[in-house]
């Protein structure tokens, strides 16, 4: 998912460690040095060393076509809420206007296939339905990590300075992958690989240090269209564009308002992204379970059951998600989220956990459980739930909710409107 904040600062370095000897956010550099082939080959046998699963090399001017792409994504308000990707569009559309010193920009790859059918869970109504990449820590934080060790090798080996992006600040890391040979963008617009399908996590090093550039990748995608078949909310217009006010992972995740009314039911127990343009592409079938133990899914993030999910308060919430990506989103919006699942799932069972939460603090939280409720129990149950909460409801999109669940009665319209003055 594309987040900004800042841009990452030149990597500190412990005193003692590679490149050593000087304070947090100092340059990083060193003595022995190497360059050209064998800079590189060491970089990837360093890389690989530390966990990452292909390495690949491009140059900072390798995507000009990116630029004039994401103007005409931004221009069709696909980015929907996110603000930040047209607030930093000039700095995004080349690594040259982000860090004017880079030479060399190091593309790397570390796969986290998972172990099993990602989208098994769909078919399980009472239960949640949580993305692969969220089912265990933050990718950011192991990537991160494991990426500012390399590029301290690089610093204190070829003697130049460095910078490290994991999906927080304005670098297109999937054109930079495509360009430096590590896959391509699919029409899902997500980065394919012949060797790991799509699960590959990128990571960025800018680096002042001249490498020898790897051949770009092809697209292999040719006559296929089963990532856009395959999409429940249609959220792609056409091949290689996303609109992400229908897309389930921007609504389950950025998304900070009530969830389209007309978009609920396409969700179904999806409540924290979405894999199916991923899970069914036939590159998969070269895919393989990825090696990285934090990244592994915890038993408790597969197929986790609704009713637990919806008992989730805010301390329950951080204790359960410390770690996961999961948790940046806030137990409100999950239980958002959680709500719309219970909602879809068609099990009148759930409707006491959605009653519930008609009194949460949350809004967003209110609301959802009002949505849920009524595709639940029959209108005589509501009514009185409504009588109970509406009158003394003070939000207006929770109000709204609660005159869509209960849209007046024709017939008693009719009779009131024929009634004696």
């Amino acid at each position: 998912m594309v987040r900004t904040h800042q841009v990452e600062a030149v990597l500190p370095v412990p005193v003692g460690g590679p490149g050593g000897g000087h304070g947090a956010g100092g340059p990083l550099r060193g003595s022995g040095l190497l360059s050209g082939e064998a800079l590189k080959r060491a970089l990837v046998a360093r890389a690989l060393k530390e966990g990452f699963d292909v390495v690949r090399v491009t140059t900072p001017d390798a995507i000009p076509e990116a630029s004039p792409r994401l103007a005409a994504w931004l221009a069709a308000e696909h980015h929907a809420s996110m603000l930040w990707m047209a607030e930093t569009a000039e700095r995004r559309a080349s690594p040259r206007a982000l860090w004017s010193e880079v030479r060399s920009v190091v593309v790397l790859g570390m796969n986290y296939g998972p172990a099993s059918d990602p989208l098994a869970s769909l078919s399980m109504k009472d239960r949640a339905t949580i993305s692969v990449y969220a089912r265990n820590r933050d990718y950011h934080d192991v990537v991160k990590g494991k990426l500012k060790q390399v590029a301290g090798f690089l610093a204190s080996t070829a003697g130049g300075d460095v910078k490290v992006f994991v999906d927080t600040a304005p670098v297109m890391e999937k054109p930079l992958a495509q360009a430096a040979g590590l896959g391509w963008q699919g029409k899902h617009t997500v980065l394919l690989s012949r060797d790991f399908g799509n699960w590959l996590f990128l990571g960025v090093i800018f680096t002042t240090a001249a490498l020898p550039a790897d051949a770009p990748e092809v697209d292999h995608c040719g006559s296929c269209r089963r990532c856009l078949a395959a999409c429940p909310t249609n959220a792609f217009p056409a091949p290689y564009q996303l609109d992400s006010r229908r897309c389930i992972s921007y609504l389950t995740i950025e998304h900070k308002g009530p969830i389209p009314r007309e978009l609920r039911p396409l969700m179904g127990n999806r409540v924290f992204g979405c894999d199916d343009c991923l899970a069914v592409c036939p590159w998969n079938k070269f895919a393989r379970e990825g090696r990285e133990a934090k990244l592994a899914a915890r038993e408790d993030l597969v197929a986790p059951p609704l009713v637990e999910l919806a008992r989730l308060d805010d301390a329950a919430f951080r204790a359960r998600f410390a770690g996961s990506p999961i948790k940046r989103t806030g137990r409100d919006r999950f239980l958002r989220n959680v709500l719309v699942a219970i909602g879809n799932s068609g099990d009148a069972r759930l409707a006491p956990e959605a009653e519930r939460l008609l009194a949460d603090p949350a809004p967003v939280v209110r609301g959802a459980a009002v949505w849920a409720l009524a595709q639940l129990l029959p209108r005589e149950a509501l009514e009185p739930l409504a009588s109970a909460h509406a009158p003394g409801e003070t939000d207006a999109e929770v109000l709204a909710e609660w005159r869509a669940a209960l849209p007046p009665d024709p017939i008693v319209s009719l009779r009131q409107e024929g009634a004696p003055a």
